[in-house]
Parts: structure tokens; C-alpha cells; sequence
């Protein structure tokens, strides 16, 4: 051991080394961001990404990051500047930056094996790999189902989702029977019998990913999708609310039964146009706003599709891992049964997708890629369900959110020029600032603090915090976000 943290801590800046005033679940965290360049990014980065222009569109990189100096729950820059990441890599890193429990599995040599010899899982998967998926995958499900397909990230994992709602429905279509000649040598050529003209609903503001076929239900931003073409497939309202929620429940119950005449006036329209499959939608509409649906909402769009034998995906790529303080953001609804399908990635570090035994396809090579995942993440996944488990982080979730959203909305009453709206469950958590110009200045001023931040939907700035942030965290950031507030005009 004493040799293995030599080898995580050999790297890092002096400030690294420090030991914290504070008991961090990762040793070795500095007491707060410390920024050295002028400007961020600072010179090194932004000669890298001139460097990087040259081969493939930069645009989007803000910084170049180096990854053996970043710790927990800071990021260390190739300019040595030191930022509290209250976004973490788009809501991708569980438990921080370099957790020495994550790199210990890392150095075990079967494992590296494991990544070195990275399998075709579908036709030659290790010897290891159902125990793996009983051990680690299903050990972490949603409640009710225990059937599990892995895949590569998040779009992957949708597409081929929405394959099999598509093939679920088809096959209660033909009340179980066998596929026609006609059904094979028609969808050879696109067309119906076997290419059927069925939908998937999803709704206004919703992310689903970039590929191909769920473009088609990604409608954050436009820049996504010009261009592209995509499938007339239904779309719906999703909730707008009022907020404080306490303060406007009736105004918001109205909205949520707006919305669910709208879904249902939909499925009848497509039923003669493309019958609707399935329904996708997000537990809260991350990138696209970080829109939120009560649970009631939720209970009555799964009765919608069980009237209408339409299949429930909950798409919980982003939401999924603990960040809302439970495993997984729809265990807050109360649903009356589990969803058809919840897919996943992002903190989950491979894509894929539970989903309950009617959904299961009964021939090979339906649902299926060379890859269907990477064993390597699921390691990684394996050293993240340890850190939740030993370290209770869905209840620290809960703890620091709660400080987080107190501070929020003490904030909120102080800059009510500034921010409003604040909202989310556990630490995932989001406010608007008055129109995206303001909220762009909030967040580059913050990164210029030292804390990484990022905006989402017109005006909304979203936290997105690793599993393991704690209360000091959550005091720097509140800290350094009420001076940024402070100076604005």
C-alpha cells in the first residue's frame, strides 16, 4: 500500500501534497482551487488547442487537463492551475480524480489483462464476465429488474434500446409467431411489412444523444441536429414549472395534466401514422435545462403506456449513479412497477441497459455490436460500487446536497437579480440566471475563481458533482460563488 500511494501522489504539485484541514474521502486533496495563469485557459492549453485545430474541430475543448495531478475532487490543468470541479467531466466522474481504490483494481494483473485483451463480448466474453455482470452491474439495478445489456456509451445504449421496444412491439404485434418471408425480404429494402412504420415519443427540450436514430428524440439544441435527417416521430411538451414548487403546486399540477393530455392526444394521432412503441424521457431534463416532473407525472405516464402497450424507456445516462442520492433518479417516483427499460453510462463508466424479462429478444444478434461494452470500465465500475458501499456516499449525496441547496437558495434571496429557480434532488442541482449572457459570465467568472461549472438549456447553470463532494466543498463553492454574484452588475 505504502508503495502504491507513492506511486499516485509521485506527480503531484506541491499544493497536492499538503495534507487537507479536511477529512476527504480521497487523501491527498488540496484545501481549495488555485489559479496561477491570467486567464484561463492559460497559455499551455491554449497552444494545445491550436495544435489540436489542426487535426479535428477544437471548438468545445476549454482546457487541456493533466490527469496525473488531478486528485478527488480537483482537476489540475497543463498550466498547474487547480480547479474544484463541481462538474466532473459532464457528469461522468464518480468518485473523483485518480480514488485510490479505482487505480488499486487498475494494477491487479488479471485485470490489466482483462484491458489488454479487450474481448468481443458477444461471441467470446472472459470466463469471469457473468459474475462480473452479477457482482457488479446487477448488484447496483434498479429495482425489479435483473436483466442487463451492456454497450458503449450512451447513445449506444439508446439506439439499441429503442431497437428493442421496436422489437417488443412487433412481437406482440404477431402474438409470438415466427417472421414471414415477406417480413425478411421487405425490410432488406426499407419497407414494410418487416421495416415497420412505428415511432418512438419523446419530448421538448429532451437529450437522448447524437447519433443517428436518437437525434430523432434529442431536442436541446438546434446545433445538434442541423442537417441531420430525422424521423417524424411524435413530440410532446415536458412540465414547465413554477417555482418555489411549494408555493405553486396547483399552477404545476396543471401543467403536469396539460402535458399528459398532450402525450395521450399524440399516441391516438400516431397510432394511424406510426404507432407509438415506446416513450423515452429523462427523470430531469439535464442538458436540456435541468427541467424536473413530479413523481405524480411520472406515475401517470407509465399508466399511459400500459393503456396503450406502449414500452417506458427512462433514460437515466446522466441522472443515474447516485447523484440525486439515490442509485436511480426514478426510485424518487414511486413508480407502481419498474420501467420497461432504464438505460445508462456516464458515472456508470460503460453504457448499456436494464430492462425486465418480456423485453428480452429470443434471437441471437438482434441487440449486438462487437464490443457490447468494455469489461475494463466495468472494473472501474466495480472500484466506484465499493467507494458507494463502504463509504455510504448516496447518503452523503443526500448530507451535501442539503447544504448545497440551503446555500442555493439563501443565495438566491440575496442575488434575486442574479439567480432563481433553484431546484434538483441530492447534489444534483441547478439554478437559472436571468438570460444565457448573464449565465455565461457566472460560469467563466467561476472557472476563473477556480471552480468548473457549466451551463445548460437558455440560462440554467448545473452542478454536477463527483459522489464523493462534502460539505467543505460545498461551502468553497457556495463561497466562491456568492463573491462572482457580488461583483456582477
Amino acid at each position: 500500500m505504502a508503495l502504491h500511494k507513492a506511486v499516485l501522489y509521485r506527480n503531484l504539485p506541491k499544493i497536492l501534497t499538503n495534507q487537507s484541514r479536511h477529512a476527504s474521502l480521497v487523501p491527498g486533496e488540496p484545501d481549495g482551487p488555485s489559479i496561477k495563469t491570467s486567464s484561463i485557459p492559460g497559455p499551455k492549453s491554449q497552444k494545445l488547442i491550436q495544435e489540436l485545430g489542426k487535426i479535428q474541430q477544437s471548438g468545445s475543448v476549454a482546457m487541456f487537463c493533466d490527469y496525473d495531478k488531478s486528485i478527488g475532487n480537483y482537476m489540475v490543468d497543463v498550466d498547474d492551475n487547480v480547479f474544484l470541479d463541481v462538474y466532473s467531466q459532464i457528469a461522468s466522474i464518480p468518485v473523483g480524480y485518480n480514488h485510490p481504490g479505482v487505480l488499486k483494481l487498475l494494477t491487479d494483473p488479471h485485470n490489466m489483462r482483462t484491458i489488454a485483451n479487450r474481448p468481443a463480448l458477444g461471441v467470446m466474453p472472459g470466463a469471469d464476465w457473468p459474475d462480473k455482470l452479477k457482482s457488479v452491474l446487477l448488484k447496483v439495478a434498479p429495482p425489479g429488474l435483473d436483466l442487463v445489456t451492456t454497450m458503449m456509451c450512451g447513445s449506444c445504449s439508446n439506439e439499441n434500446a429503442y431497437k428493442m421496444m421496436f422489437m417488443n412491439y412487433m412481437k406482440n404485434q404477431r402474438g409470438g409467431e415466427e417472421f414471414s418471408q415477406e417480413d425478411m425480404d421487405s425490410c432488406m429494402m426499407n419497407k414494410p411489412p418487416g421495416a415497420p412504420k412505428l415511432s418512438i415519443l419523446s419530448f421538448k427540450g429532451a437529450f437522448h444523444g447524437r447519433t443517428l436514430g436518437v437525434l430523432s428524440t434529442t431536442h436541446s439544441k438546434a446545433i445538434h441536429k442541423l442537417d441531420v435527417p430525422a424521423f417524424d416521430w411524435p413530440i410532446a411538451s415536458f412540465p414547465q414549472y413554477k417555482y418555489p414548487l411549494d408555493q405553486f403546486k396547483r399552477e404545476n399540477q396543471q401543467e403536469d395534466e396539460k402535458c399528459l393530455a398532450e402525450v395521450e392526444d399524440l399516441i391516438v394521432k400516431y397510432s394511424k401514422i406510426a404507432p407509438v412503441a415506446g416513450i423515452t424521457i429523462e427523470p430531469i431534463q439535464s442538458e436540456g435545462g435541468d427541467n424536473e416532473a413530479s413523481p405524480e407525472f411520472f406515475q401517470k405516464l407509465q399508466k399511459i403506456t400500459q393503456k396503450h402497450g406502449c414500452n417506458l424507456l427512462i433514460d437515466e445516462v446522466q441522472t443515474g449513479c447516485g447523484s440525486t442520492g439515490k442509485m436511480w433518479c426514478h426510485e424518487h417516483f414511486n413508480l407502481e412497477s419498474p420501467p420497461d427499460i432504464v438505460t445508462f453510462s456516464k458515472k456508470m463508466q460503460l453504457g448499456g441497459f436494464y430492462h425486465s424479462n418480456q423485453m428480452m429478444v429470443q434471437k441471437a444478434y438482434r441487440i449486438f455490436n462487437t464490443w457490447l461494452g468494455d469489461p475494463g470500465k466495468l472494473i472501474i465500475l466495480e472500484g466506484v460500487v465499493e467507494a458507494i458501499k463502504r463509504d455510504n456516499l448516496l447518503q452523503l449525496v443526500q448530507d451535501t446536497g442539503k447544504v448545497l441547496r440551503s446555500g442555493l437558495d439563501n443565495l438566491a434571496q440575496k442575488y434575486p437579480q442574479h439567480i432563481k429557480d433553484v431546484r434538483g434532488r441530492g447534489t444534483f442541482l441547478a439554478f437559472n440566471a436571468p438570460n444565457p449572457a448573464h449565465r455565461d459570465r457566472i460560469v467563466g467568472n467561476m472557472k476563473n475563481e477556480g471552480v468548473i461549472t457549466a451551463g445548460c438549456g437558455e440560462t440554467a447553470i448545473r452542478l454536477r458533482p463527483a459522489l464523493i463532494f462534502q460539505k467543505h466543498h460545498a461551502d468553497i463553492f457556495l463561497g466562491k460563488l456568492e463573491k462572482v454574484l457580488s461583483q456582477l452588475k
